[in-house]
């Protein structure tokens, strides 16, 4: 089953409520190091796709001026 890929702006509120979680100070160190491993991870996802957006951007400019 291919898992479908969420937005940037999904993966932004994820990393949002993953912080506010992870500034209850009930949270355990240890559920506090899963939920920082998968902020950072979603983080990461968010980054790749504005490189990729980037780089799509750049080369739809170039074949722009190019024409």
């Amino acid at each position: 089953m291919v898992k479908e890929q969420e937005s940037f702006e999904v993966k932004l509120e994820k990393a949002k409520v993953i912080l506010e979680n992870l500034s209850n100070p009930e949270l355990s160190l240890a559920d506090g190091m899963k939920k920082y491993q998968e902020g950072i991870s979603i983080l990461k996802e968010a980054s790749k796709m504005i490189e990729e957006a980037k780089l799509e951007y750049t080369k739809l400019q170039n074949s722009e001026e190019n024409k």
